[in-house]
């Protein structure tokens, strides 16, 4: 049966000119919103994390730290297979696209993560997060990432709205050098002088902390590095 017969089977006086045409699928909007969907399974829609603890929030994190860990996986500097395969064929302006986006996206912290460890590795975790320890040319994880835990401008990473299982894991991979960056890398030879204790006494306070009044990063300048990190530029 035609459709002009069909038409008129039913008794409606409707011409055939006036039924829309057949056409395409809609294509979905050409944004980098609708372009990184493939990264919102595991870093949320606005990449602020999901209930996988090892799956780290991105949003509101320096663009030029993105933008590092973004070359750093397509380079094979971080090794996550998943990872390495979706960044494999991406230009450096593309990356910095992404990078760029994440970082404008402001959600907010999720609750604070209670653990079962002890107050007094709670204690711990805070006076080497806090002060250090400088028998041990241990620096204080707030002389590189600020007072408020919420990064620097360009390159540098709040700690903050992390689980500790991620934060644990990624001490790791700086230990065992599974992590690197470029030289000097200062995260690599600070890690290398934490114990397990330390380490878990840290993610552990991290995880713990409250979001502050701004999650912003401080301005590049804001405060002088212990010493000279790779990853930040003169």
């Amino acid at each position: 049966m035609s459709l002009r017969m069909a038409i008129a089977g039913l008794g409606l006086a409707v011409s055939v000119q006036a039924l829309p045409a057949f056409a395409q699928p809609a294509l979905p909007p050409d944004t980098m919103a609708a372009r990184v969907e493939a990264c919102t399974p595991c870093h949320g829609d606005k990449g602020q994390g999901t209930s996988d603890v090892y799956f780290p929030r991105l949003a509101g994190k320096p663009a030029g730290y993105l933008y590092n860990q973004l070359l750093a996986f397509r380079n094979g500097r971080r090794r996550y297979p998943p990872m390495n395969y979706l960044l494999e064929f991406l230009t450096d302006p593309y990356l910095q696209e992404m990078a760029d986006y994440f970082a404008e996206q402001h959600p907010p912290l999720p609750p604070p993560a209670t653990g079962n460890v002890s107050e007094d590795v709670l204690q711990h975790g805070q006076a080497l997060v806090t002060r250090g320890d400088v028998a041990r040319q241990i620096p204080a994880c707030a002389s590189c990432h600020g007072p408020a835990l919420t990064g620097m401008e360009p390159g540098i990473p709040g700690l903050l709205g992390l689980r500790p299982n991620y934060i644990s894991a990624q001490l790791g991979g700086w230990r065992y050098g599974t992590r690197t960056a470029k030289a000097p890398d200062c995260m690599q030879a600070v890690a290398a002088r934490l114990t397990e204790a330390d380490v878990t006494a840290v993610a552990a306070w991290l995880a713990s902390r409250p979001a502050p009044v701004s999650l912003a990063p401080a301005p590049k300048g804001a405060y002088v590095l212990p010493f000279q990190c790779g990853s930040e530029p003169e």
